[in-house]
């Protein structure tokens, strides 16, 4: 199951608590990426922060994924989860002639 993991800084956040964890942090997100749970990894360009790709079981092996995090365990930041998976197939939603039309049928 795919799923995005999008960070919430946490109020408890501090400039001192970040830079204490945001190196193991790293290392913990490449360690997951090598092992194909983290897919792919954005920085936010709207405001600090990362979005996750990761690759999971379900929801609640993503939760007990992303709470190993240092970030998390720190109380730095927490994630929204978000579960998605292939667009509604494109033909319920294109009319049937111009499908078969552009197939050449």
């Amino acid at each position: 199951m795919k799923l995005f993991a999008i960070d919430r800084i946490l109020p408890t956040a501090t400039e001192e608590t970040i830079r204490g964890v945001v190196i193991r942090e790293a290392l913990h997100i490449w360690m997951l990426y090598t092992k194909d749970i983290v897919r792919e990894t954005y920085f936010r360009k709207d405001r600090p922060g990362v979005v996750l790709v990761l690759e999971c079981e379900s929801v609640a092996e993503a939760k007990k994924i992303l709470a190993t995090f240092p970030m998390v365990k720190a109380g730095v930041i927490d994630f929204d989860i978000i579960p998605v998976g292939h667009f509604v197939p494109f033909g319920t939603l294109l009319d049937q002639d111009l499908l078969k039309a552009s197939q050449g049928e």
